[in-house]
């Protein structure tokens, strides 16, 4: 069996293959989610007082929450640290853009807001793989309690 085929249509979930291919979606996704944190940090001071205030909490920390959620957790995504944790508020903020602050808008409009909640979702119930800060972290606990 090539290379190829094993890499295309990984046998186990939790193989070599299965972990490139998401640690490869975790460095995409997480890059691309994490120029909008960065264009809202870079903006902040223009888009504090008209930031969208779904929750009722202020357009100031509800603009700090998003950049919270699509900056600083996109970081640890890409690296796999407290991978799952890190991914709630990445779909939380998904998950309010998609259904609350663009909910009446046509789906073209929100249409990205649905494809990084969709993925998000699947990698969360994917887990981090092989290549992540969590497993090396996991194996070197595992290997002191020996």
């Amino acid at each position: 069996m090539s290379i190829i085929y094993k890499f295309l249509f990984p046998a186990k979930p939790d193989g070599t293959a299965m972990s490139l291919l998401i640690v490869a979606l975790r460095i995409l996704f997480g890059i691309l989610l994490m120029s909008h944190g960065v264009q809202k940090w870079a903006n902040y001071d223009v888009m504090s007082g008209s930031f969208p205030d779904p929750l009722g909490i202020g357009s100031q920390l509800s603009l700090i929450l998003a950049i919270f959620g699509e900056m600083i957790c996109s970081i640890a995504f890409i690296f796999g640290f407290l991978y799952r944790l890190a991914m709630l508020p990445m779909i939380f903020t998904m998950c309010i853009a998609f259904f609350v602050v663009h909910g009446s808008d046509p789906f073209a409009v929100k249409e990205l807001a649905f494809i990084y909640l969709a993925v998000f979702v699947l990698l969360y119930i994917a887990g981090p793989g092989k290549f992540s800060l969590d497993h090396f972290i996991a194996q070197a606990i595992a290997s002191r309690k020996k």
